[in-house]
């Protein structure tokens, strides 16, 4: 199957489950055409077990995708950046210590926290995973996932601080995952970092990623604002998001929080570039497409992947136990960070049920499972990680208009 023929079904499944979804089930887009692909998928198998050409077909159908490098250096890039770009800036400003002890502690302590539970309870499903195994499943697992966070928040109302704090966290918590997950496969290949090496690397990468993303933000707006025509101020900004992240990823900073930084930063450059107002509704409308488009074609692709995951019983049982951990683990850290944030300013609103709940996993998770070396416990990581995005896209997001609906008349 060529690049194009693999392009064009990936589209047609989503715009058809797409329009199942709202014309027929009523649901969101993504949870629809997610739920659709999953129970294609899995009808899929049952006709491979009888049809082995149809399994061989469906494999290879699954290794054309190369999930892992489609989504860590490509999409990405143009999600981290619409996700940011369209953010409200006054919001993110109020809540900045929020986002902060949210992506920055909160993701470190809910990598400890959800490998010292799953090294805890796997024992009782008859596995002992290694520490190191459960220190990978922690690190993945932990940031939440920035593309499925934002279609939610356009889906469901939920107030402007609430939202402020679950999108901040969410576009910059992965930058920070993938710094922790990247010193673990260093020390599982023999070079064991110290913790002050760690965090060294973490400040390097996340603050160089940051810093590149201002600075390529910065001149990109100068350039805009030479000309009057949106067609161009499109492409300046394509491009601000595509080299951008490959620059970062060359120089070896945060590829993720350099896409974040640019989007924000030019948005903050742009505020005064008002001399057509034609351009500003025709980038943000150019955004809001890509943005969207994508996220159909991720959630087609993460419905597909169940064709690649070698499911067990054991494995089953792991899954199930992740969710239980992972769903635990971030209403202790969420509950904590806001208590802290109630101490230091009292009468602080938010609400630690939305937060929680609304803390979805989705591609870069996966994405990030796919790169676990298999004598650390892959098979049994990638079905976890699985059952975690599957629960919480499905059930997680597609119960959030009921946990807002209870909600929105006094947060907790």
């Amino acid at each position: 199957m060529s690049k194009l023929e693999l392009f064009g079904l990936l589209v047609t499944t989503a715009a058809l489950f797409g329009w199942v979804s709202r014309r027929w089930l009523k649901l969101p887009i993504t949870i629809g055409t997610m739920l659709l692909t999953v129970l294609g998928a899995l009808s899929l198998l049952g006709v491979s077990s009888r049809m082995p050409a149809v399994h061989t077909w469906a494999m290879q159908l699954v290794g054309a995708f190369d999930f892992e490098n489609l989504v860590l250096h490509g999409m990405l890039a143009l999600l981290l950046f619409a996700g940011s770009f369209l953010l409200e800036l006054e919001a993110l400003a109020r809540e900045k210590l929020a986002v902060t002890l949210l992506s920055l502690p909160g993701t470190v302590i809910s990598t400890a926290a959800t490998a010292g539970l799953m090294w805890w309870l796997m024992p009782m499903i008859g596995l002992q995973p290694s520490w190191m195994a459960c220190l990978f499943f922690g690190a993945l697992i932990s940031p939440t996932d920035p593309i499925a966070v934002l279609e939610l928040l356009r889906r469901v109302g939920v107030s402007s601080n609430v939202q402020a704090q679950l999108a901040g966290e969410s576009l910059f918590n992965d930058g920070v995952g993938a710094v922790l997950f990247i010193a673990l496969l260093d020390a599982s290949r023999g070079a064991t970092p110290t913790a002050a090496e760690v965090l060294g690397g973490l400040a390097l990468k996340a603050g160089g990623g940051l810093l590149l993303g201002v600075m390529l933000a910065w001149m990109t707006s100068a350039m805009m604002r030479l000309v009057d025509a949106y067609q161009i101020e499109i492409l300046f900004t394509i491009a601000l998001a595509t080299a951008g992240y490959a620059v970062a990823e060359r120089l070896h900073v945060s590829a993720p929080l350099e896409a974040v930084a640019a989007g924000i930063a030019l948005r903050r450059f742009n505020l005064n570039h008002r001399h057509g107002e034609i351009a500003h509704e025709s980038l943000d409308r150019f955004w809001e497409v890509i943005d969207e488009v994508q996220n159909a074609v991720l959630f087609v692709l993460l419905g597909v992947m169940i064709l690649a995951i070698p499911f067990s019983r054991h494995a089953l049982e792991s899954g199930g136990l992740a969710i239980i951990a992972v769903t635990a683990v971030r209403l202790a850290v969420v509950a904590a960070i806001i208590t802290i944030m109630r101490t230091i300013r009292p009468g602080y609103l938010s609400s630690i049920k939305t937060l929680s709940w609304g803390g979805l996993r989705g591609g870069l998770s996966l994405a990030l499972a796919l790169s676990v070396p298999v004598q650390q416990g892959r098979s049994w990581i990638l079905v976890a990680t699985y059952s975690v995005v599957l629960f919480s896209i499905v059930v997680q997001g597609g119960s959030m208009d009921f946990v807002v609906g209870r909600k929105r008349k006094r947060l907790a």
